[in-house]
């Protein structure tokens, strides 16, 4: 699999990243990338964004709101978050997704924590979670993308998501900082710039430069995310 690469260090938005994902499905097949970006709150494709997000406090600290079009819960990124990108051409929710989680967990294993994934996509350790993921079936390919927890300001992430008080007391904790963590915390001696290193080692072979015409080409795909309508959902 291609390490997908961006030719310059430009600061992007989250929705360029989900943009790039399907370009990549639809023009290469497969592609694997890490990336990080500004303070952002992602909902899931079928959240109510007034119901799992602190819009005012957002709005107040500038924290970018992007849906995305796969499943899965709301989550807090930021510099502290290294965000995960795979695109297979391999089809089949229950046969891709638990095989790139399998092997997220064990790359983190491998730099030396006791991680382990559990039935809802996430992963944990010591009982927090420090990664959690979600998949989208692209008519060309299969997408799953994942945050992985390395610094993140965990006081923001804990007043920009808000969600109902049912779907914490699933998990038997109080809060959103109560149930996760950051990898930091477990291994203080590693550093961010190794964990990418060691994702990159164990997903790819090889590399890819993306040009500034599909760069052109992804800022297009981009559009779509930003229409006030599909941000907002289908909740009045």
């Amino acid at each position: 699999m291609e390490h997908i690469i961006l030719p310059d260090r430009t600061v992007r938005s989250l929705s360029f990243y989900l943009a790039m994902e399907e370009y990549v499905a639809a023009a290469l097949g497969c592609g694997f990338f890490v990336w990080q970006v500004n303070p952002t709150v992602i909902i899931g494709r079928n959240q109510d964004l007034a119901s799992e997000v602190d819009l005012d406090f957002c709005a107040s600290r500038g924290i970018e709101i992007v849906r995305r079009k796969s499943g899965g819960g709301c989550v807090y990124a930021d510099r502290g978050n290294l965000m995960i990108s795979f695109i297979t051409p391999e089809r089949g929710v229950d046969i891709v997704f638990p095989a790139y989680l399998q092997r997220l967990a064990s790359v983190l294993r491998g730099c030396g924590v006791n991680a382990i994934v559990t039935g809802h996509n996430d992963i944990l350790i010591s009982g927090r979670k420090v990664s959690g993921s979600a998949f989208f079936s692209h008519p060309g390919a299969s997408i799953a993308h994942s945050t992985l927890m390395f610094s993140v300001d965990l006081d923001a992430l804990e007043r920009a998501i808000t969600p109902p008080v049912e779907k914490l007391a699933r998990h038997a904790v109080r809060s959103v900082r109560q149930r996760v963590a950051n990898l930091r915390e477990y291994a203080p001696d590693l550093t961010v710039e190794a964990v990418a290193d060691a994702l990159v080692a164990s997903f790819c072979d090889s590399e890819r430069v993306i040009s500034e015409t599909e760069i052109e080409a992804i800022e297009q795909l981009e559009k779509c995310y930003h229409k006030e309508s599909f941000i907002l959902g289908k909740a009045p």
